[in-house]
């Protein structure tokens, strides 16, 4: 994620930010842009300080305190590119379920800036529903406007569920340590059901289909029964060296969609990282800096050898502070094969 700059008065600014702390100016994402923009009002419309003759207007999901991306102001529908991807979502009439899906919908907006800044696809179902995407957000059983069935998060021909209540930190954490998923979060279901979306659009019938089968294993395995023997059996004591998740051992799909999911963490970590403009040079001994803000986003041996001293550094940090490792991974050399395969293929390159 970058950092912006208030083209007001320069103020530094945070992708979710409303309003300039500083100068108080109103801010706006213009998604076609990239680019967090101050806002000057006229009329009733607004003009982005980085381009003046444009008339633009909020997101209709503003109005929750949801959204803080423009749409043109001629547009003809309220919603951004991020938020008209939402298909359902939950009763807003009650606080419980606006304050989940806020959260919510603050992953789903970093996941669209990620898949966007990838240079990948994203299209809403309402404009291809053959081959876009869009977002159920469901209530459980005995929630308002709760689905008739258990709501089950998961991904089918380009629509993806999630249960409303995976918002709840407290209910998130007990998922995370019964389904021993140390890295449960809004963003990882995201960045994982959309893998499951871009195997379809990226890897299926394509040429790099049958490299994807040497290298993730044969995806006709029977899906629920792959699953189901998962659950019963769990993984292999030594799926470490070759998956990046228990999860991932699975099935094929599930080791791409782990897969995916990393990458785009690594992807975004890293920009984060040199957007604050970090360095690491461990004072043990005189060495080479790790400088993140020179990493070419398109060598994958490039980021790679950033990405492995940022996260000795960030664990050791967190353990400075008597947390658990913010990154409880292990990056084998069949899990850095899959991750390349990754890279070669929303980039384009060769593997």
């Amino acid at each position: 994620m970058k950092l912006f700059e208030c083209q007001h008065c320069g103020q530094t600014l945070y992708f979710e930010n409303t309003e300039c702390e500083r100068c108080g100016s109103a801010l706006g994402f213009l998604s076609d842009e990239m680019q967090l923009s101050a806002l000057s009002p006229d009329r009733d419309v607004f003009r982005p300080l980085t381009d003046p003759q444009r008339e633009m207007r909020y997101c209709a999901n503003a109005t929750h305190d949801a959204c803080n991306w423009l749409v043109p102001a001629d547009a003809s529908q309220p919603f951004c590119t991020a938020c008209r991807l939402n298909r359902t979502v939950p009763d807003l009439g009650n606080a419980g379920n606006v304050l989940l899906w806020r959260r919510i919908e603050m992953a789903k907006h970093r996941l669209v800036y990620g898949l966007l800044r990838l240079g990948l696809p994203v299209i809403s179902k309402f404009d291809d529903r053959e081959r876009g995407i869009a977002f159920d957000f469901l209530s459980g059983l005995g929630a308002p406007g709760a689905a008739e069935n258990p709501v089950i998060t998961g991904h089918n021909r380009g629509l993806i569920t999630l249960d409303v209540a995976e918002a709840d930190d407290a209910l998130r954490a007990r998922n995370r340590r019964d389904m021993a998923e140390p890295y449960r979060t809004l963003l990882g279901h995201f960045r994982h059901e959309t893998g499951h979306y871009y195997w379809d659009r990226l890897v299926r019938d394509t040429v790099w289909h049958g490299s994807f089968r040497e290298m993730f294993g044969d995806e006709r395995r029977d899906y629920s029964e792959a699953l189901s023997t998962y659950y019963a059996n769990g993984a292999p004591t030594d799926w470490q060296a070759s998956y990046i998740s228990a999860y991932a051992t699975a099935h094929a799909w599930e080791d791409f969609a782990e897969t995916w999911a990393h990458y785009l963490h690594i992807f975004a970590t890293l920009e984060t990282a040199g957007a604050f403009g970090l360095t690491i040079c461990p004072q043990v001994r005189e060495g080479e800096k790790t400088d993140f803000r020179g990493a070419d986003p398109h060598d994958f041996d490039r980021l790679m050898a950033a990405w492995i001293p940022l996260t000795v550094a960030v664990n050791n940090l967190n353990q400075s502070m008597g947390q658990d490792d913010l990154y409880p991974f292990v990056l084998a050399p069949t899990v850095m094969g899959k991750l390349r395969f990754v890279h070669g293929l929303i980039f384009g390159a060769s593997l």
